[in-house]
């Protein structure tokens, strides 16, 4: 039995197999994208523009052996790119090292480190930056979107810090200009942690071995908001994804990619134009799109960057999130609607919402996105090559904190007495 669903508003449908729904609200499908998951035949679209070299893509796509043999080899060897015109795209590739601010330094990290998960940071001192952003829960929460102060729910998903270190404006919206300020904006938000930064500072200072911490990371007394912005940057700039199998065939390691993750790899590259806004060793432009998902005028509507900048032809737009651990850091989009990573991708084959007719004041889609013609096999085998960009990040855990009441004797007795009749 198939179950046919729909994003909300969107004006068209995507079926799924019952059990692995795609997105949180379910509708009845307009009858336009029948089958368009249970079979191979292919949806009507626009055909992709083909580079002057663009013969060996062509070529590959028709010879299987060929095409593995292309791809397993440096990557100045492998097919071109396919991009729209006026796209700077550079070629898919490993991380390089965190770039070197003067800032981060050992001291001022693991001060970071010691307040990323310190919850009198809050103002209710039960909200740490952790909550929201879990080593365990691909540096986001799992959720749609945080509850903060007060279980108050946030109005956006809460972004991975994965990799933040690589890119150059902050937020959804783009609304931080730095780590630092992305940081404070945090504990100052009322639907996050809803704390004054002095005030936070000024509760900090009070903890003498705090106070020694902060000495030793920048130099000189004091506990300000800055310096706690600092160093909270300082620690995020560390969560870095860790090699991919991507990245070992990168190296030259060519078993670490099956024949189906090659050919996902070309269709990223070529046909299915995710190397758009998904390029470089970041799998991301770091740039803002309307991707057709503000939800205009409906429940859920987000202008997106255009309520930072005010300017109209930034409705609706939102940041290029990175793909690499993507598989670790759902629900995705910046609403966390989406839960199913295959739905995405059939979503995106569909063109979104390309060809609808636009509610009055609607901002008009991407002309980056369009429909893609891809059948299932080459769903898959593009679902394949992500999931090889993927790797679980590494636990991290809570450090123990300055200033915190240890149990007393008695209570540690009780703690060790339970635990032991509970391992008994």
């Amino acid at each position: 039995m198939m179950l046919r669903l729909r994003v909300v508003g969107m004006g068209f449908g995507l079926a799924f197999c019952a059990g692995s729904p795609a997105f949180a609200h379910a509708e009845r499908p307009p009858p336009a994208s029948r089958d368009a998951a249970s079979s191979d035949k292919r949806l009507p679209s626009a055909r992709l523009p083909t580079p002057a070299n663009g013969a060996d893509s062509a070529a590959a796509l028709s010879a299987p052996a060929a095409l593995w043999r292309r791809y397993r080899q440096a990557p100045e060897k492998w097919p071109p790119f396919v991009v729209a015109p006026g796209v700077r795209a550079t070629e898919l590739g490993s991380l390089p090292a965190v770039p070197a601010v003067p800032w981060h330094t050992p001291r001022t990290e693991a001060l970071g480190h010691l307040l990323f998960f310190d919850p009198r940071l809050s103002g209710s001192r039960q909200i740490a930056c952790a909550n929201c952003h879990d080593s365990e829960l691909g540096w986001g929460d799992g959720r749609r979107v945080p509850y903060g102060h007060d279980r108050t729910p946030g109005q956006r998903n809460a972004m991975t810090l994965l990799n933040v270190a690589f890119f150059s404006r902050w937020s959804w919206d783009g609304r931080s200009a730095s780590l630092q300020e992305q940081a404070l904006r945090a504990i100052a938000s009322p639907t996050e942690m809803n704390a004054d930064p002095a005030a936070s500072a000024a509760r900090l200072a009070r903890i003498p071995s705090y106070g020694k911490a902060f000495a030793a990371a920048f130099g000189s007394p004091g506990v300000t908001p800055e310096r706690i912005g600092t160093a909270l940057a300082a620690f995020a700039r560390t969560i870095v994804s860790s090699p991919s199998r991507f990245d070992f065939f990168l190296r030259g390691n060519y078993g670490r990619l099956t024949d189906e993750e090659i050919e996902g790899l070309h269709l990223f590259r070529t046909r299915a134009r995710c190397m758009n806004c998904h390029h470089g060793p970041l799998f991301s432009d770091g740039l803002f799109h309307h991707t057709g998902l503000s939800y205009y005028g409906r429940r859920f509507q987000d202008l997106g960057r255009f309520r930072v900048t005010g300017e109209a032809d930034d409705r609706g737009k939102f940041r290029t999130p990175s793909l690499r651990d993507s598989r670790h850091t759902g629900p995705w989009m910046h609403n966390g609607l989406f839960n199913n990573f295959r739905g995405i991708l059939l979503m995106y084959n569909h063109g979104i919402s390309a060809g609808r007719r636009l509610r009055q004041g609607e901002p008009a889609l991407s002309p980056l996105i369009r429909p893609l013609d891809l059948t299932r096999r080459e769903i898959e085998a593009l679902e394949a090559f992500l999931n090889a960009l993927s790797r679980r990040p590494p636990i991290v855990r809570p450090p123990e904190l300055p200033g915190m009441e240890q149990p007393s004797a008695s209570t540690q007795r009780t703690i060790t007495a339970i635990t032991e009749e509970t391992n008994g």
